[in-house]
């Protein structure tokens, strides 16, 4: 299953910069320009995970497979796109095929970077991008909630309960509310809010993008962001993209020392990518043996046959068991021969919820 995050922002606020951190790569032309990226550049990163590498020791695996995540570089915004100013039908376009979005925010000041309203605002620029997301979605909602409606009066069940629930978020948008914060009666109601791919139903990532020198601690401008964040129940964190595109440059055993110096435990990036694996509600099960050590993403809450077909669609189709370690043990027993003999190795059937670190085997018939 992929999943895909996309960098979006005002023009000039450090997404191409950020994008080519973090996919190591200069694929995103990093101008100070408006527009300078028009086609969205796509890249995959490995998520960041210290127990991939203690499973792979321990089994003894000649490869080592992390789980993946997708980011997507996004054209700047400008006001009015939801009108087709600037390059607005094509981001919100791309928007829409993303899960989530990482919220690239200025937090930083500099004459020689032009700021396309010449001021250095995070929180107002935060809300020209969620401003033009409402609008598109509210001019969506206005046509398609009537038209459900109307279906549903003819005896559609479906339609009926479309217009229920997009109705909700038809409320909440004309009350200057994201999407997101409708609240589905139940499953039905949830899966067709998902089909309606609203974009402001996705969840949100801010990234404060910070000079060199408040990268440990932030500034009073990434303060603002944090607290906006908290009362939306969004995620927040602060990398200096600066600094990102230092570290790429630099050998691997460098690095550690480089953000050591600078008061840093962990790359800006690697924050990225962890929160926004976070932010998609996803974690972690682990498969293990001689070829290969493998990092699988899987949904919080979910059952073992669903895990399973996160490797293949055959493996959930014939579910019978799953062989599960907890990863502690896992470590603790020497893998999975001690594990099996010291009665930790569980046989788990089709209504087990898959734990975060588990390290599975499955088994299936198809």
């Amino acid at each position: 299953m992929g999943f895909r995050c996309g960098i979006v922002g005002l023009p000039n606020v450090g997404k191409s910069t950020l994008f080519n951190a973090l996919t190591e790569t200069q694929a995103a032309q990093a101008a100070n320009y408006p527009f300078c990226t028009i086609e969205p550049n796509v890249g995959q990163v490995a998520v960041p995970d210290e127990r991939l590498e203690t499973i792979a020791s321990i089994a003894k695996s000649a490869k080592i497979i992390p789980t993946q995540l997708g980011f997507v570089d996004i054209a700047g915004l400008v006001k009015g796109a939801s009108k087709g100013e600037g390059l607005g039908n094509q981001f919100l376009g791309n928007i829409r095929e993303v899960d989530a979005i990482v919220h690239v925010l200025r937090c930083f000041e500099d004459d020689d970077i032009q700021h396309v309203s010449n001021r250095v605002d995070p929180i107002a620029d935060a809300e020209v991008v969620e401003t033009e997301l409402m609008l598109a979605d509210l001019e969506s909602l206005e046509k398609r909630v009537p038209a459900a409606a109307k279906k549903a009066t003819g005896g559609d069940k479906e339609s009926k309960v479309l217009a229920s629930v997009l109705g909700q978020a038809l409320d909440l948008l004309r009350e200057g509310k994201p999407a997101r914060l409708t609240e589905p009666r139940d499953e039905e109601e949830a899966r067709l809010f998902r089909q309606a791919q609203l974009l402001t139903a996705k969840p949100v990532l801010y990234v404060c993008n910070v000079a060199e020198s408040d990268a440990a601690e932030g500034n009073d401008l990434s303060a603002r962001v944090f607290e906006k964040a908290s009362a939306e129940g969004a995620q927040a964190v602060v990398v200096s993209a600066a600094i990102e595109s230092e570290l790429v440059t630099m050998p691997v055993e460098e690095r550690a020392e480089y953000l050591a110096d600078l008061g840093l435990t962990e790359s800006g990036l690697s924050r990225v990518i962890k929160a926004g694996y976070r932010l998609l509600g996803l974690q972690t099960f682990f498969t293990a043996g001689p070829k290969e050590a493998r990092a699988w993403p899987f949904p919080a809450g979910a059952k073992a046959p669903q895990a399973a077909g996160e490797i293949h669609t055959d493996f959930e189709r014939g579910f019978i068991r799953a062989e599960t370690i907890a990863f502690d043990d896992y470590v603790a027993l020497g893998g999975e021969s001690g594990a099996r003999e010291a009665g930790k190795l569980r046989q788990e059937g089709k209504e087990y919820l898959v734990q975060d670190g588990d390290v599975l085997m499955f088994k299936f018939n198809v």
